[in-house]
């Protein structure tokens, strides 16, 4: 029966056809969400990409979780991670900022357009769409795009004529306070940089290092320490690092950044960057990015709609694309929720995954129209299970939040494997499954005990009562099955 239901499901999704010949991508508008309490960014990424290059304009609020809000008019840089949707702040690493002029290490103050490295900025001068975003800076007259691989940003900067146009790389920042845990930048030749970022944030421990080409050798270059400039200093480490790179540009001369990001090392991220961004053609990976959206999209086809529906309809698909998100390298190496190095080519390893948010309609839809990706995503479940000895509950960048209630990876397994989807060992998954159902922590123990949770036991008791009665439904139907 559930088979049978699963291919039903795909003939319907597949059997609307829009017929205008217009561009799917041409319905997502990136802005949707990033007003309000959305908490989306609109910059460039591609589905379920490990690199999510966007603007910041605003750090430390509820509101600035994914980094950027509508309201902003200032933006602070243009960073390598986000998130989308949530609510707690996190990521925003690796941050390359454009200037011309003296050289800035600060950021500034966010309601202060001439304060730092920040510049002011118009939504009548921005712009986006899938895989790709722009913008003039209007401090510096600098049109700033951007656009992604899967585990890449690649950035393009036209800058003015200048005798003093530079590029700060930050790695202090992000958009939350965090605790630094380690910091290091390193010049290894007139065009290139690398380095890693170690935090304590919502991710306790989380790591990222890349490794960055130019597509001209810097003029002058420098690390500044603890706010102090250190002219031609070629290495650095510490808890507040930044780089900077000067060029002297020509009216509309553009300087391209190819940046590669892993959870491994530095190695990991030259390796992603030199497979996935070979050479300087940066219209070729816009392009690719935006035929990537376009094939993504185009697994659910609609016709008969208004435009502005349509536009509804198609940002939505977009976001539900987001995440979670890739998590292994290349060559299969990744880092584990044990924080040990690992290999694996059987499957690619995700994070990001927002359970108690998306078990009840993002996952069921995705094995309907993502089943390959459906079956990466349980076995990184059934990794982290063998790493950690628990199903993840709400993972961020190798780390266990635990974050909501319920252990709901059991409802994603249990829905996958009753639609029969393999692709993973359903005996292991089970036996995960059922271990979630066995703890004693987060009033588990009253349940099993009693059949509820007493509300003067444990806070939250009814909702936390419901769901681990809907989970544990899940296991049986699993079970029986």
């Amino acid at each position: 029966m559930y088979k049978s239901f699963y291919f039903t499901c795909l003939l319907i999704l597949t059997g609307f056809s829009y017929n205008s010949g217009e561009k799917l991508t041409n319905f997502v508008n990136p802005f949707i969400g990033t007003a309000g309490h959305g908490h989306t960014y609109p910059g460039a990424t591609l589905p379920f990409g490990m690199v999510q290059l966007s603007p910041d304009t605003r750090k430390d609020s509820w509101d600035g979780c994914s980094g950027y809000h509508y309201s902003d008019s200032v933006i602070l840089g243009f960073s390598h991670t986000h998130l989308s949707g949530t609510g707690v702040g996190d990521y925003g690493d690796i941050r390359f900022m454009p200037t011309t002029g003296i050289i800035e290490i600060r950021p500034g103050l966010p309601d202060d357009k001439e304060s730092g490295y920040a510049s002011g900025f118009s939504h009548a001068n921005e712009m986006a769409s899938p895989g790709f975003y722009k913008v003039i800076l209007d401090k510096y007259e600098i049109v700033a795009e951007l656009t992604t691989t899967p585990r890449c940003g690649f950035q393009r900067h036209t800058f003015p004529l200048s005798e003093e146009s530079n590029i700060i790389i930050d790695l202090k920042e992000s958009v939350v306070t965090e605790t630094n845990l380690d910091l290091m930048l390193e010049f290894i030749s007139d065009h290139e940089i690398c380095g890693y970022r170690k935090s304590s944030g919502w991710a306790e421990n989380q790591v990222v290092y890349f490794y960055a080409v130019f597509s001209r050798p810097f003029k002058e270059f420098g690390i500044a320490i603890n706010g102090e400039i250190m002219p031609s200093s070629k290495k650095a480490q510490g808890n507040d690092l930044q780089a900077y790179v000067r060029y002297s540009t020509n009216t509309h001369e553009a300087i391209l950044i190819k940046t590669g990001i892993s959870a491994v090392s530095i190695e990991g991220a030259r390796k992603n960057l030199e497979a996935e961004i070979p050479d300087w053609d940066f219209e070729k990976i816009k392009f690719k990015a935006d035929s990537t959206w376009e094939n993504e999209l185009s697994k659910i086809e609609v016709k008969g709609s208004r435009k502005e529906d349509k536009i509804k309809f198609y940002t939505a698909l977009y976001h539900t694309f987001l995440a979670p998100n890739l998590f292994s390298d290349i060559d299969g190496n990744y880092r584990g929720n044990d924080g040990k190095i690992h290999q694996t080519i059987d499957f690619k390893v995700y994070t990001v995954f927002s359970l108690w948010d998306t078990y009840r309609a993002l996952h069921p839809l995705l094995t309907l129209i993502q089943p390959e990706i459906t079956i990466d995503f349980i076995n990184t479940f059934i990794d982290i299970y063998d790493k950690k000895g628990l199903l993840p509950v709400w993972e961020l960048a190798g780390n266990e939040t635990n974050c909501m209630i319920g252990y709901h990876a059991v409802a994603v397994i249990s829905d996958t494997y009753l639609k029969g989807i393999g692709g993973f060992d359903p005996e292991k998954a089970y036996t995960a499954a059922k271990n979630s159902a066995e703890q004693d922590h987060f009033g588990l123990s009253h349940y099993k005990k009693m059949g509820y949770i007493p509300a003067e036991m444990e806070g939250e008791s009814i909702s936390r009562t419901l769901e681990y009665a809907y989970d544990d439904w899940c296991i049986a139907m699993m079970a029986k099955a």
